[in-house]
């Protein structure tokens, strides 16, 4: 991270003395608790922030803001902190404005199919408060249990089920949104739409960049009839991958395929006995909606994988059946972590380019003589490579990231980018001109001039340091 501003650190007290007039109650300073926030779900990368703020309302964030562009301080807004890509990662001279206290459900129409509520409310409560009136929230990240939406919102997650439902911009109707003067604005509305520019479309995915989002207005769904999961297994992940490519140029559309390779298997066998065969390569794939579409459907998928000579083929035939099938795939990267440390990524490639990039990948382990394990929402090619590597053993860590810029650099090569769903943060701003040119990069910058001219917001992410290194000088002086 970059050096933090020696000036800001010395008016400390008075910056805390501003954000408790902002925030009364809510400002936490004590280098001993700040320390909690030191880094999110990327935890290789660590740096306790100058203080950090949990305000209770839009006002509140609006206030908190406005001390901090007055005293020109960095604010780096925070969900819950599962954020894989260092998203949420502070520096020494930061604030942090965590939204976990922001959880209320505004508003509940099930007539306009809409659920307004705070950015901190976790994924999955979303889908708890409205499926009394047999509704659901469709993107399910696998951090669902913890994850905000405001993160959601700022990483545009996706998740098992987004081949069918998309990912959170498609399940976005409007937002709440605090700007780093305090100003706070609305986008879009009830029917997602409003007129002029989509900043709505702008501010999804944005990374914190441009603003915190505090409220969000989301589609819900109703509850389909009912869902049914197979679980096909295969003599090697190519072949898996290949009849993936064969299912979508087939023109199903599941509502999920799922892929894991032998050490995933291996390893969500030992911690969640799901009862996954001896394979190198499993998918699981989920059709829904009432019992004969779901019949027709598998029936369709199953005449596709036969094609590849799959060592089985297993659909299920109850609810307890189909919660296994799901077991180790839900499980995966609790189980993952109880072998190693791990990298994930989420680089993401066209679906035919799978059978390719899988073989590529498994030399690629080789080369850098590191293990990796592959598990991912295979239907719309967002890959989760997990390297494995340990963190106690000098060098390590270095060697798995650059496996995991090789592999990265091997998405964009083969047609995909650099994330699909977890965001650049940190992990990837350096590689960002693998998948952007010089004039590209500028006009992202652009966007970031106008909504945040002094540069505060979220520092150090998504830009190549070599590229926005003085940004934050040059807008100033230009100001």
């Amino acid at each position: 991270m970059p050096a933090p501003d020696p000036r800001i650190l010395a008016r400390r007290d008075a910056i805390v003395a501003a954000l408790e007039a902002a925030a009364p109650g809510a400002v936490i300073h004590d280098p001993a608790e700040t320390r909690a926030y030191e880094c999110d779900a990327l935890s290789a990368y660590r740096c306790p922030p100058l203080a950090v703020v949990l305000p209770r309302s839009t006002a509140e964030v609006a206030a908190v803001l406005r001390a901090c562009a007055a005293e020109g301080v960095p604010v780096v807004p925070r969900g819950a902190g599962t954020s894989l890509a260092g998203g949420s990662m502070p520096t020494a001279d930061a604030v942090v404005v965590g939204l976990a206290r922001m959880n209320r459900v505004l508003e509940i129409s099930a007539e306009d199919r809409l659920v307004r509520v705070e950015a901190g409310r976790t994924n999955l409560a979303v889908s708890d408060a409205v499926v009394g009136e047999g509704f659901f929230y469709a993107p399910d990240p696998s951090s669902q249990l913890a994850c905000a939406i405001g993160g959601n919102i700022a990483m545009n997650s996706g998740g098992a089920h987004c081949l069918k439902y998309g990912v959170t911009t498609n399940n976005l109707l409007g937002l709440t949104v605090v700007l780093m003067d305090g100003s706070v604005v609305e986008l879009g509305g009830p029917m997602g739409e409003s007129g002029g520019l989509d900043l709505m479309g702008v501010v999804c995915g944005s990374e914190g960049q441009l603003g915190l989002v505090t409220e969000a207005t989301l589609r819900i769904l109703p509850k389909p009839a009912g869902a049914r999961p197979v679980l096909v297994a295969f003599d090697s992940a190519e072949t898996a991958g290949a009849c993936v490519a064969a299912i979508i140029r087939a023109g199903v559309l599941p509502v999920a395929i799922e892929f894991m390779d032998r050490p995933c298997i291996r390893a969500t066998e030992a911690f969640a006995h799901a009862g996954y065969p001896d394979c190198e390569a499993l998918l699981i794939i989920e059709a829904e909606g009432t019992a004969p579409e779901i019949d027709e459907a598998l029936g369709l998928i199953r005449d596709i994988a036969e094609g590849f000579a799959p060592l089985e083929f297993r659909e299920s035939r109850s609810e307890d059946e189909s919660r296994r099938i799901w077991l180790g795939r839900k499980s995966a990267f609790g189980a993952m972590g109880q072998i190693n440390d791990y990298m994930c990524l989420d680089g993401t490639i066209p679906v035919s380019a799978l059978p390719r990039v899988l073989a590529r990948i498994g030399q690629l382990s080789a080369e850098h003589g590191l293990e990796v394990a592959n598990v991912f929402h295979a239907g719309d090619g967002n890959m989760h490579p997990l390297i494995l590597y340990d963190a106690n053993a000098p060098g390590d860590l270095e060697r798995a990231e650059a496996f995991g810029a090789d592999i990265l650099r091997l998405c964009v090569e083969a047609g995909g980018c650099l994330t699909g769903e977890h965001g650049v943060g940190i992990e990837k701003r350096d590689l960002m001109t693998v998948q952007y040119a010089p004039a590209d990069l500028e006009a992202q910058m652009r966007v970031k001039d106008v909504f945040d001219p002094e540069w505060l917001l979220n520092p150090a992410k998504v830009f190549p340091l070599a590229v926005s290194a003085g940004r934050r000088e040059r807008m100033r002086d230009a100001a």
